[in-house]
Order: C-alpha cells, then sequence, then structure tokens
C-alpha cells in the first residue's frame, strides 16, 4: 500500500471502513502482510465469480462486496505495520484492475444466463470498458492534483460505489440491468472527467 493517504469514497467511508478497520487492527498481531491481504481480496473476487457461474446470484453478491471490504483491509494494515510502501500501492492497483474483471465477468455470465437478450455481452463490454477508463483518468491525469476527481460528480463512479452497486442489483436478481446502470454510471463518468479536465487544463 503507498504511503500516500488514499481517498476514500462514499461507501468505504460509511460502510467498508466499518468493517475493514477493525479486521485490520486484529490482523495485525498476526504475521500477515498487506500483500497477502490483497491476494486474499483476488481470491474472494474468484470466490464470487464462481458463484455467479453456478448462479448463486445472492452469495456471488455478498463475496464481491466483501472482497471490496477486504481491498480496504491492506492499506490499514500497511499503516498499523509500517510496511507501507510504492510498490505495495503499485501492485495493489494492478489486483484491483484483475478483481474488477474478475467480478464483472462473473455477473456478466450469470446476466446471460439469466435473459434472453443478446445484447448482454455488448452492454457488459462497455460496462468493463468504461470501469477501466474510469481509472485511467485519475492515473493518467497531467498537469493537475491526481485527486482533481476525489470529490463532487467525477467521483461517483469510484470503485467502492460500483462494487456497491454490483452487489444491490445481484441481490435483487437484476444481472442485465445491474450491468447496464454499470456501464451508464461508469462511461457518464468518463465523459464529466474529460470536460472536468478541458475546463481546468485551458
Amino acid at each position: 500500500m503507498s504511503k500516500d493517504e488514499v481517498y476514500d469514497g462514499i461507501v468505504s467511508r460509511h460502510l467498508n471502513r466499518r468493517i475493514s478497520r477493525p479486521m485490520a487492527r486484529l490482523l495485525a498481531h498476526t504475521p500477515a502482510t498487506p500483500n497477502q491481504v490483497s491476494f486474499a481480496a483476488i481470491a474472494v473476487a474468484l470466490g464470487s465469480m464462481a458463484c455467479f457461474i453456478y448462479g448463486l446470484n445472492i452469495p456471488g453478491a455478498l463475496l464481491a462486496q466483501f472482497s471490496s471490504i477486504i481491498d480496504g483491509v491492506d492499506g490499514d494494515l500497511a499503516r498499523l505495520k509500517n510496511m507501507a510502501s510504492e510498490f505495495g500501492g503499485f501492485m495493489d492497483s494492478i489486483l484491483d484492475r484483475y478483481a474488477d474483471a474478475i467480478l464483472y465477468t462473473g455477473l456478466i455470465i450469470w446476466a446471460a444466463q439469466t435473459t434472453d437478450s443478446d445484447l448482454v455481452w455488448l452492454v457488459g463490454f462497455w460496462a468493463l470498458a468504461g470501469t477501466f477508463v474510469v481509472t485511467y483518468t485519475r492515473a493518467r491525469i497531467q498537469g493537475l492534483p491526481r485527486n482533481v476527481f476525489d470529490r463532487g460528480i467525477a467521483s461517483i463512479a469510484s470503485r467502492d460505489v460500483r462494487l456497491l452497486v454490483l452487489m444491490i442489483g445481484a441481490l435483487s436478481g437484476q444481472g442485465f440491468a445491474t450491468i447496464i446502470a454499470l456501464a451508464a454510471l461508469t462511461n457518464a463518468v468518463v465523459l464529466i472527467r474529460l470536460v472536468k479536465a478541458a475546463r481546468l487544463l485551458r
């Protein structure tokens, strides 16, 4: 995990951190390392995908959210154990992208099994693309602070929000509608960030 404090989205602040911080404090008394926790989040995401593939949307949804919660443990654990590093933050970001791909793939496969529409794959592509580009806009911004998109409407597609949407949609049994919502949300935020960057960089 990076030494720099990472901005928490609204879901992380009000939900995820209430669970992840006590977990980190417990793990601080064990040999567990932040990198091990990061890989544990990937393992939970794989479990979620497996549940979706086998049509178990409720455990799949809960595991997806649990993966998001665990993702917050590694940073807190790194600070508690004084193990924060730039490489740790770099690796955590990469693993988050793999976890996103794993979770979305599971959701898309489940949605394809529960809907007659062939559009599920196309919309799923745009949901995945929007998710990755949202992250890329923050990583790639030059000439402005990297946290320029961390407040206001430009931040509403943060990872914690996306995974909460995924969980709620899957719990309600609305796979295709959830993918549509994720595709619309992420790509709309990409457009908002483009407009904001164009205004601020002029």
